[in-house]
């Protein structure tokens, strides 16, 4: 029997386990340089043990930019932010990925430089708030991307994808779910075009299909995987109601490319995962459905059973840098304060105690 604890080649590279961390925002990059910091090359070094990380969404270009405190790959001086955090992964054995996440729709203008504002597949303006600087504001209406306009934010995964590979990341992971601009592009309320860019499902995944083909043209597609949520309805977004007939089609156009790794975050029933995992010809990454609760060991059993080839956890992770560890061992897990997920210091980010450091500290108190 596979279990998770066991080595898995993912194109060259071999991963030590199964394991990996989901891509989570934390808000703690630099502004409004957004340039990763000291403090993050600690927190992903600390969770190295993992077969894969996948890093925090990084914006591709300045108007990506959806919330505060994210960082970016579209600049000299981003680039070489991420250089130390890709090497202390990589001086604790670790393999991380960088998630590229392009906010379309979601953010404010408040959060770009000046003269910029939030594009969207469409003018349809979600519903809901976004923090900012200045406190919550209410969501914009988007600038509708032209097609020059969509041929530059295709060409702005790509370089930001030469940037990840310059900055020392193993690969690169397209955000195409949660409701950002490729799931806008998915979604028929937020993208109410009729030209080759809407109306019909070909049309609504086109986008998405072509970032994936630039992105794997420019850095190699066995360096790229690309995550959805079939089903999600984050930032306001309602995918088709028949979910098995756009996404499959989007992975039958996302399989012939060779990608890295498709990453399902599950939203709708698994019987929708399973048809997804039997469409798609390559590695699988499954961040299961286990709402209200965050993924827990349970989750083991799906790369066991076959369900999927990696299984990623997410506030888990977060709140225990020694997962894998703690997984194998039964626990005992630390329990994520979701106060300080977002923004703040090192409290709730690197504070978390791992299994070493409880045995340090019940042995100090038993000396005492």
């Amino acid at each position: 029997m596979t279990t998770a604890f066991e080595i898995y080649e993912l194109g060259s590279m071999a991963l030590k386990n199964r394991l990996v961390m989901a891509p989570m925002t934390r808000s703690r990059a630099t502004a409004p340089d957004g340039t990763a910091t000291a403090m993050m090359a600690e927190y992903y070094a600390q969770r190295a043990g993992a077969g894969l990380i996948i890093s925090e969404g990084i914006q591709p270009s300045a108007v990506g930019q959806g919330y505060t405190n994210t960082p970016g790959l579209h600049s000299a001086e981003q680039v070489e932010s991420w250089k130390p955090v890709t090497t202390a992964v990589h001086e604790n054995g670790g393999v991380i990925y960088a998630q590229l996440m392009h906010t379309g729709r979601v953010g404010h203008p408040s959060l770009l430089p000046e003269g910029m504002h939030p594009v969207g597949p469409s003018p349809v303006t979600a519903a809901g708030q976004v923090y900012t600087y200045e406190g919550m504001q209410a969501f914009v209406e988007p600038r509708e991307l032209p097609d020059t306009g969509i041929a530059q934010t295709i060409s702005d995964f790509a370089d930001a994808a030469r940037n990840a590979i310059d900055a020392g990341f193993d690969g690169v992971e397209i955000h195409g779910a949660n409701g950002y601009l490729i799931h806008q592009f998915l979604a028929p309320n937020s993208n109410i075009r009729t030209d080759d860019w809407g109306g019909s499902v070909e049309g609504r995944i086109r986008f998405g299909v072509e970032v994936a083909s630039a992105v794997a043209a420019a850095i190699g597609a066995e360096r790229v995987g690309f995550r959805i949520s079939p089903g999600a309805t984050f930032n306001d977004i309602q995918d088709d109601a028949d979910l098995a007939a756009t996404y499959t089609a989007l992975v039958g156009k996302l399989a012939p490319l060779g990608l890295a790794y498709l990453h399902i975050m599950e939203s709708a029933d698994r019987e929708l995962t399973n048809t997804l995992r039997a469409a798609w010809p390559g590695t699988l990454v499954l961040n299961p459905n286990t709402a209200p609760d965050p993924t827990g060991p349970d989750a083991l059993a799906l790369v066991e059973d076959g369900t999927t080839d990696l299984v990623s956890f997410g506030a888990l992770f977060l709140a225990n840098p020694d997962l894998p560890a703690r997984l194998a061992a039964g626990g005992p897990f630390n329990t994520p304060d979701r106060s300080s997920f977002y923004g703040g210091d090192a409290t709730g980010y690197l504070d978390y105690p791992s299994l070493e450091d409880l045995a340090v500290l019940t042995g100090a108190k038993e000396d005492a």
